[in-house]
């Protein structure tokens, strides 16, 4: 690409940010991101729900065993990815288009070399893994089936999730979705074929996964290798801390994020084996539950993170250009976005619990008991849930990554961990499911007084 080509697309990308209708732009950045996130949720909800039929209860619970590493996927993800992204955008923003593609290709090395590492830890230490993330003895082998496979398939997930940030950031957000849906369609169709058709149980499933993810990661290479914002060097691809660190900082909000839902996960997952065990339910059952209820939950933050997700550019480049007004109208706009997907998810959840256990194969009296009560009493605050993930993103994208870090950390480490803790000792059981509902209330309140204060006084730096 020119010289002359590249300072077009930046002035067009430019126009786009920084004067195009704010709404319009929200749309456009934030439907994609949120397809996005949605397929990113399929890929273990949609096995998970072929599972549950073929496998009942015991595959659920293996399923749910293994979501930390997936877990860990998607924060590597996102602190490259995200923290790129920001810093591309912030740069162009200033107009240090020197600086922005050095950001772009570190992010993308770093996020497949990181995949690489996490898959070698997987196959050297699964089983000390899996017993540690919760899982009980019987279950044991069917998750050890699943991640064996999975895992190869860690580099290409991460590049995938952590590419679609890059991909949006230069200004192609429906290609970032293409990519991500690309590789849901192909695991969702693959899934009935190999779980069912070739009766391969949890190993089909776990192949189905690795084959879309490997598809949509090689999109991603294709579109970094034609960037609009300019062709990539070999010194562009080597990692250097000045430019990486930069990044990391900024992604480190939406990182610890997901650290802390991972640590919160392997806290959880032992406590309800232990507590579940001095109960009527005993061990699988609510590991089963807790599994369908962290993945539809997370169906529904797909939207609220997917909104934030395309609020950032927009946010980033405006902030970075000192246009506070479109800053203020593209929060304000997200927020009342995900406000009403907020209260539509609490009513789905208050209502039809039943109706979507029930989505995830069959089961035990005691087993859709459990999944009722904990669907209306766990995810009871659902309907303020979007500003904690809002807040954090915000401050991320306009540079101030210590209080996105911190209020990522508010509801899963500060609140939440110590409340699994705690409240069992006195409620039993019972006491994880309360434990969600406080910590998304304080959260809410937590994140909202930040938020708001850091919109009062902008426009003074001015």
């Amino acid at each position: 690409m020119s010289e002359i080509q590249i300072t077009q697309t930046n002035r067009i990308q430019a126009n786009l940010l920084g004067t195009e209708p704010v709404g319009q732009l929200l749309r456009r950045f934030a439907v994609p991101s949120i397809v996005a996130m949605l397929v990113n949720a399929l890929y273990n909800m949609v096995d998970q729900i072929f599972i549950g039929h073929s496998i009942g209860e015991l595959g659920n619970a293996a399923t749910n065993v293994a979501f930390p590493l997936t877990t860990s996927c998607t924060a590597l993800a996102l602190l490259f990815g995200i923290g790129a992204a920001s810093a591309f955008n912030l740069s162009m923003g200033r107009g240090e288009k020197d600086k922005a593609l050095y950001y772009i290709g570190n992010a993308a090395v770093m996020m497949f070399g990181s995949g690489i590492v996490l898959f070698l830890i997987a196959e050297l230490f699964l089983d000390p893994m899996l017993i540690f993330f919760g899982s009980p003895d019987n279950v044991l082998g069917l998750a050890r089936e699943y991640v064996r496979i999975v895992a190869v398939g860690f580099p290409f997930l991460i590049l995938t999730s952590g590419g679609a940030h890059l991909v949006r950031a230069d200004g192609s957000p429906n290609y970032s979705m293409a990519c991500n849906l690309t590789g849901a369609l192909i695991n969702t169709i693959l899934d009935p074929i190999l779980i069912f058709g070739f009766k391969m149980g949890m190993t089909g499933a776990a192949l189905a996964t690795i084959t879309g993810q490997i598809i949509s990661a090689f999109l991603v290479f294709r579109y970094l290798r034609h960037y609009k914002a300019g062709p990539f060097t070999r010194e562009h691809l080597r990692p250097r801390m000045i430019y990486l660190g930069y990044a990391m900082t900024l992604g480190m909000a939406q990182c610890f994020n997901q650290l802390a839902m991972m640590m919160v996960q392997i806290v959880m997952n032992n406590s309800l084996r232990h507590y579940g065990a001095l109960s009527v339910y005993g061990e699988a059952i609510p590991l089963a539950c807790s599994g369908i209820i962290n993945k539809v939950s997370f169906m529904f933050f797909a939207f609220c993170i997917g909104i934030a997700q395309g609020m950032q550019p927009i946010a980033s480049f405006n902030y970075g250009a000192r246009n506070y007004d479109r800053v203020k109208k593209v929060i304000f706009l997200s927020l009342s976005a995900g406000q009403i997907i907020c209260i539509t998810a609490f009513c789905l959840f208050q209502i039809f619990p039943l109706q979507i256990t029930a989505l995830f194969g069959n089961g035990s009296d005691l087993y859709f008991s459990f999944a009722e009560r904990y669907f209306r009493v766990y995810l009871f605050f659902t309907f303020i849930n979007n500003l904690q993930p809002m807040s954090s993103t915000f401050f991320s994208s306009i540079g101030k990554p210590k209080k996105g870090t911190f209020l990522s950390l508010t509801r899963q480490i500060i609140f939440l961990l110590p409340l699994l803790v705690i409240l069992p000792l006195f409620l039993g059981i019972d006491g994880i499911m309360y434990a969600g509902p406080i910590a998304d209330c304080l959260a809410a309140v937590i994140s909202g007084i930040f938020l708001a204060g850091e919109l009062k006084k902008m426009g003074t730096e001015a």
